[in-house]
């Protein structure tokens, strides 16, 4: 979660005047202002970069061969721009929301819930070369920089804050309330259609049909229109669409004709996913019910996407929550050692099997799994009942700490923390 700092604005001109240089910008050549430096963008992606994953549901590891597809392709196209040398990475990233987003320093992710509305490689090159502009033309510096100068503040990444109650029942990515959302800015207009224009250019140098981006703009305002709460909550939040991009686009396009669209190839590469649509139709109905405490209901839904898709680790998990909160919690554990052995680089089923452990009294191994889960990203319900095995362990001392941390979360975790700490007094 990102989280803004307010400094009075005679101190930010003091700040600005001892930081702020000139940069020349890689793709427009032209002298801005920057707080910050190449190096340090380089440095900020890489400390960012998996912690932001963590927190948008970590990677797609369902079919490992959609990931280095989604590579090959970014690769590509990262090696004709402006910024080649940059060390980009690309993943996908196991979240239902149709998004995709670029850190400072070249480090790009996809989502899954975006490939689904994709047709072919080109409409992918697409989606690609918009996203390394961000990066190459430094927009994300560019952004924080303005935010600075006009006084908002800079925008830091924040560590988990949750607002449930501290309870095993807490369900889905919104309850745990995870930080560090990938310094997703907020784009403005001139910043999206030079992505557009610059990114188009990459696909033509690497021999893609850019109608393909007058394509892939014409689906996204048509979604826009239809208030498709999933693109305004992912793509639209950063990327707004217009009619304008889409003109701006198609006379590009239409200066350049042919290119390749490898269709075969992308359909190839989302076979699995495709094959899979039910069961994460089937989630994401589980997920709706048991916001809605309907968690029988929910159970079924979720045993239909187990069944169709038993590799999927996000199954496992919202199935072993969903027991925790029928306080079957033996058979939770179950559960949640499939979603840890499904993927077992993602943090969150190591939080919930750790407070199952918790309630069945294995202290130690609540302790290694609550532990486990906070070195892949800190969360404030982690700290809380790290408090709590290190209370039952009798290490006040210890358990004070964690508990201060969860405190300054704030939230109804915050405050039974507070309450902790009180009787730790």
């Amino acid at each position: 979660m990102l989280s803004r700092v307010f400094v009075p604005l005679f101190v930010w001109g003091a700040i600005a005047s001892s930081l702020i240089g000139c940069v020349v910008n890689p793709v427009t050549g032209k002298s801005q202002i920057s707080l910050m430096s190449p190096e340090q963008e380089v440095a900020t992606g890489a400390k960012n970069y998996v912690p932001a994953q963590q927190s948008q549901g970590g990677q797609y590891v369902v079919d490992p061969g959609l990931t280095t597809y989604v590579q090959q392709v970014g690769k590509k196209l990262a090696a004709v721009s402006d910024r080649p040398d940059l060390p980009y990475e690309f993943v996908v990233l196991n979240n239902d929301v149709p998004n995709a987003w670029a850190m400072p320093g070249g480090k790009l992710a996809i989502n899954r819930g975006l490939l689904v509305y994709l047709e072919d490689e080109a409409q992918l090159a697409a989606v690609m070369g918009h996203e390394i502009v961000h990066a190459a033309a430094r927009h994300g510096a560019q952004q924080q920089t303005q935010n600075v100068l006009m006084g908002a503040g800079v925008l830091l990444a924040g560590v988990a804050i949750a607002e449930k109650k501290p309870e095993y029942g807490a369900l889905g990515m919104g309850a745990l309330a995870v930080g560090s959302q990938a310094w997703q800015a907020k784009y403005g207009r001139d910043h999206e259609l030079e992505s557009d224009a610059v990114g188009m250019k990459y696909m033509i140098k690497a021999g893609y049909d850019p109608q393909a981006a007058v394509e892939l703009q014409e689906i996204f305002v048509k979604l826009s229109e239809g208030r498709n709460a999933g693109f305004i909550e992912g793509l639209f939040a950063s990327h707004p669409p217009s009619q304008e991009r889409v003109n701006k686009n198609r006379a590009l396009a239409a200066k350049h004709p042919g290119g390749v669209r490898n269709k075969a190839a992308f359909q190839r590469a989302m076979a699995q996913v495709n094959k899979d649509k039910k069961a994460y139709e089937n989630y994401q109905k589980a997920q709706k019910l048991a916001g809605e405490k309907k968690y029988i209901d929910a159970m079924t839904y979720v045993e239909q996407s187990i069944a169709q898709q038993p590799k999927e680790n996000l199954f496992w998990e919202m199935k072993g929550q969903l027991l925790l909160q029928q306080d079957k919690t033996n058979e939770a554990v179950t559960a949640l050692n499939r979603a840890v052995d499904a993927n077992p680089k993602y943090f969150k089923p190591y939080v919930f099997r750790g407070i199952a452990y918790n309630q069945l009294g294995k202290q130690d191994m609540a302790e290694k799994d609550l532990l486990t889960s906070t070195r892949y990203l800190p969360t404030q319900i982690a700290a809380y009942y790290l408090g709590e095995v290190n209370m039952a362990k009798g290490n006040r001392s210890q358990a004070a700490q964690y508990y201060q941390q969860a405190a300054q979360g704030g939230g109804d975790i915050g405050e039974a923390a507070k309450g902790k700490l009180g009787k730790l007094q």
